[in-house]
């Protein structure tokens, strides 16, 4: 139960940064084609922005939990299996501390924001902590995500995050070509 829960969360998450990258190209083409056609988007750079930040930390938990996120598998590869546990799990308590305190001040700020009524500077007035909710959303999210993986790992199950070795030559052309390198 709490599993399906967890990863419908991080899917969703996923979801909603596709959906703010839509909403970045539609901003972007409308702002390209209306400076053409002379018409102006009020505060569309801003929205633009607020969509990138959006996107990019709503993105991270099912990017993290799907593998796709940088590590240094490499290194780790070369390790024997328990010094790698160990690393893996050191590596995750960091993690989820580092990221747990990103989480909560960036929580903090979209609350000060709201408390506060913090307004934005730009041409339309839009109360920050709206565009804050997407940041402080994805990290809260990405801590989740996480703490999750430590207790799987420190309940003794290899990382979900790391994907088997590829068996053959298609399967890392493969690969390559799923993550678009």
């Amino acid at each position: 139960m709490i599993r399906s829960v967890l990863d419908g969360l991080y899917l969703l998450a996923g979801y909603l940064a596709g959906l703010f990258l839509i909403l970045i190209f539609l901003l972007m083409m409308s702002l390209s084609l209306g400076r053409e056609v002379g018409i102006n988007i009020p505060a569309g750079d801003d929205f633009a922005a607020w969509s990138m930040a959006a996107m990019a930390f709503l993105g991270l938990a099912h990017t993290f939990k799907s593998g796709e996120l940088i590590r240094v598998g490499l290194i780790l590869e070369r390790w024997p299996t328990g010094a790698r546990r160990i690393v893996e799990i050191l590596c995750l308590l960091i993690g989820t501390a580092v990221i747990g305190y990103f989480a909560w001040y960036a929580v903090q700020m979209t609350y000060d924001s709201w408390r506060f009524n913090d307004i934005s500077q730009g041409v339309v007035a839009v109360p920050l902590w709206i565009p804050q909710l997407g940041y402080s959303s994805g990290l809260v999210i990405l801590a989740i995500a996480f703490l999750d993986e430590l207790v799987h790992v420190l309940a003794g199950h290899p990382p979900r995050y790391e994907k088997p070795p590829a068996a053959t030559p298609e399967e890392v052309v493969e690969r390559a070509i799923e993550s678009g390198i």
